[in-house]
């Protein structure tokens, strides 16, 4: 029980590269300050795509490291935010869960570049894709954006790392997930310091629409790029910055074309950068 705890736990610390239980259980009160809800759902991915690589007989140092939980997590608070919760709903998690898992098994044999958060990704990109041509009435009707006119720095910070787990409607959260990653790397805080800052510097020298700055969703992937790339270097600190950047144009470009983003443009920033050759930094996840 106390192992299934912790396992639980890291996967959900693994969205944010923290193999600590005590990480994950600190983002899932940070989940809780926004919505109780997407936390119970948040749980039940995890579940579903730990259970997934068990029955699978995946290894089992990855399922205790948490590394088949945290995709599972994210789709389930996707599942929250995209649909109301039903029965049909609640099957979809399931499947959308079980299908990050065995996705990022694929990964992992394929071996080129890491997963990351791609299994999560190509998961609801397909159950969206599903309910948008067969079954619409699933999904929730978007709420309409209330213009803002000013930034709100400080806001804008929080929900920037709040987002990284659709976490936009209360600064809490983001200051959950930041105190988990310090507790378990100083680096890793700094970098999501800097991951966080930099789009909003870049956003308001832009001009960029500050309802979307406000509400954390221009900088989310560059939160999760610069403690991907980040390290005690300064060359690694380039790279990171680099990916940042790279991130924001690519989330710019999405949003522009009305793209359901997710974290497409923290990956391909990231795999363009290791790609490239650029980086010769360690992936620390499959």
């Amino acid at each position: 029980m106390r192992e299934g705890l912790f396992i639980i736990s890291r996967g959900i610390g693994q969205v944010m590269f923290q193999n600590n239980a005590l990480s994950g259980a600190l983002m899932l009160v940070g989940i809780l300050c926004g919505s109780w809800q997407m936390a119970l759902l948040a749980v039940a991915g995890n579940l579903v795509g730990n259970l997934t690589a068990c029955l699978c007989k995946y290894s089992r140092e990855d399922i205790r490291n948490g590394l088949y939980g945290f995709n599972g997590t994210l789709v389930g608070i996707a599942i929250g935010v995209f649909m109301p919760i039903n029965l049909l709903s609640i099957a979809l998690l399931i499947a959308g869960s079980a299908l990050s898992t065995w996705i990022a098994r694929l990964f992992g044999y394929w071996g080129k570049l890491p997963g990351y958060t791609a299994p999560f990704i190509l998961s609801v990109w397909i159950l969206l894709a599903g309910c948008t041509y067969g079954y619409p009435s699933l999904l929730s009707a978007s709420a309409p954006a209330v213009a803002e006119q000013s930034p709100d720095l400080i806001r804008a910070f929080c929900l920037n790392i709040g987002q990284v787990m659709f976490q936009g409607n209360t600064i809490l959260s983001g200051l959950f997930f930041l105190a988990a990653i310090l507790v378990n790397s100083r680096w890793h805080a700094l970098y999501t310091v800097w991951g966080a800052l930099l789009p909003i510097l870049v956003a308001w020298v832009a001009g960029t629409d500050y309802t979307a700055l406000n509400a954390g969703l221009i900088g989310y992937n560059g939160v999760l790029c610069a403690i991907a790339l980040g390290g005690d270097t300064w060359k690694s600190g380039l790279w990171a910055t680099a990916s940042i950047l790279l991130s924001i144009a690519l989330q710019l470009l999405g949003m522009h074309f009305g793209f359901v983003t997710l974290t497409a443009p923290f990956v391909v920033a990231v795999w363009i950068i290791l790609k490239g050759g650029l980086s010769k930094l360690s992936c620390s996840r499959a």
